[in-house]
């Protein structure tokens, strides 16, 4: 007799499926796609052509789709001229693109475009760098965009070690991202990556945030400079004072750990007041990737497996049981997007599974796809790839094909 526990598996697998083709058949042509400004822009990867052939790609890749609709979504990204300016970054413009042709790198056709993106890709490395080390010999913080995931340093270097592991400007970027662990000059008590601006538009001028902050965040700050340190040392990627780097960052987790009913935490943002114990942390974040307590133990899973910590591994596979399994934090998510949503939950869930020590993640995997799928519904016209269609249709093909070797969610500082 069939187990019932595989019968709801294979049937919360079989409707994930039919609404991951249901989307990508949705997706398919261009020409009825809308482009707006912003980050609706073809060549942005969070809103607009670039995210949706990354699910083409994967799809392809996989069997399930055709690459001719992947050249259809690339043509369409390439459009209009390539940023390779001071908005270009891992979302947006030129590396952007050379990301989703890497994640295409199957096909021999794209080595051609990929190797002349790449050294674009390179001139804005070394611009941003050569940016970072004058700020860096002036003693002056830096803003977010110069190492976030998104639009700095941590971002970019997550796609060159991807490519040129061994090459001499991945080096350079973690050498960076190295100094950055440093305290602030003048203030010992304030990481290197103290910024004084404040975390969003909304906050700036704020009273709170008069003397900047700290992002502990994975989309925007220290935790994404942690994954990658981290996936580095994992390829074997060693650079001077590595392993003393992220150290420095995982001890401020370690002070910051906060503990309540559903099980650890960490906040996202500190303020001096706070840092110096005059206030309390912030309130526990939603159960999102980007800013809450998910991508964060994500990324200290990464560091515990690159430097064979076991008590570092259990700590943070229990703080993702615990959220993924927490109803109350599950209920803070406003949408069923990657960015602040259930699918970003799934696909980091399903990640750290694949590395987990113990089942237990990988039991709450199939919860997550059901619950994903139940609520896609609530997603009409929103179609991009970070709060949108695109998205959850490539983690829950991801989760359902089990396909370890997909490489889109680099830009999620995942794998």
């Amino acid at each position: 007799m069939t187990n019932p526990d595989t019968i709801q598996t294979q049937s919360i697998t079989r409707a994930a499926e039919d609404l991951v083709g249901e989307i990508a058949q949705r997706l398919t042509d261009p020409a009825r796609y809308q482009h707006g400004n912003g980050r609706a822009r073809r060549q942005s990867l969070g809103g607009g052509a670039i995210g949706i052939a990354l699910l083409h790609i994967e799809r392809a890749r996989t069997g399930h789709g055709d690459w001719a609709t992947v050249h259809a979504w690339l043509r369409e990204a390439a459009r209009e001229p390539l940023s390779a300016g001071v908005n270009a970054g891992l979302f947006y413009g030129t590396p952007a693109l050379a990301l989703a042709l890497h994640t295409a790198a199957d096909e021999t056709e794209f080595s051609s475009s990929l190797s002349r993106l790449d050294r674009a890709v390179a001139t804005v490395i070394r611009q941003r760098l050569g940016q970072a080390r004058a700020r860096l010999r002036s003693r002056l913080t830096p803003p977010m965009g110069e190492y976030d995931l998104i639009r700095g340093l941590a971002g970019l270097g997550a796609y060159h070690l991807r490519r040129h592991p061994d090459d001499d400007l991945t080096i350079e970027v973690l050498d960076y991202l190295v100094r950055l662990t440093d305290t602030l000059p003048g203030h010992e008590d304030l990481p290197g990556w103290w910024t004084h601006t404040a975390p969003t538009k909304e906050t700036a001028g704020t009273a709170r945030f008069a003397d900047g902050h700290a992002n502990l965040s994975m989309s925007h700050g220290s935790a994404a400079v942690l994954a990658v340190l981290a996936s580095a040392l994992r390829q074997g990627v060693r650079v001077r004072d590595h392993e003393a780097a992220i150290g420095r960052i995982c001890s401020w987790y370690d002070t910051l750990e906060q503990h309540d009913e559903t099980g650890t935490w960490w906040p996202s943002i500190l303020t001096p007041a706070q840092v110096r114990g005059h206030e309390p942390p912030s309130p526990r974040q939603r159960a999102s990737w980007c800013y809450g307590t998910l991508g964060i133990a994500r990324a200290l899973q990464l560091v515990a497996l690159a430097t064979g910590d076991e008590q570092r591994l259990l700590c943070a596979e229990s703080a993702l049981l615990n959220e993924v399994r927490s109803e109350q934090s599950l209920a803070t998510l406003t949408d069923v997007g990657l960015c602040h949503g259930l699918a970003g939950v799934l696909q980091t869930a399903w990640r750290a599974s694949v590395d987990a020590a113990t089942p237990d993640l990988a039991n709450e995997v199939v919860r997550l796809t059901r619950a994903v799928v139940e609520q896609t519904d609530s997603l009409t016209e929103q179609t991009e790839f970070l709060d949108g269609l695109a998205g959850v249709a490539l983690a829950l093909h991801t989760v359902t094909t089990g396909h370890r070797e997909a490489q889109w969610d680099t830009c999620l500082l995942l794998n």
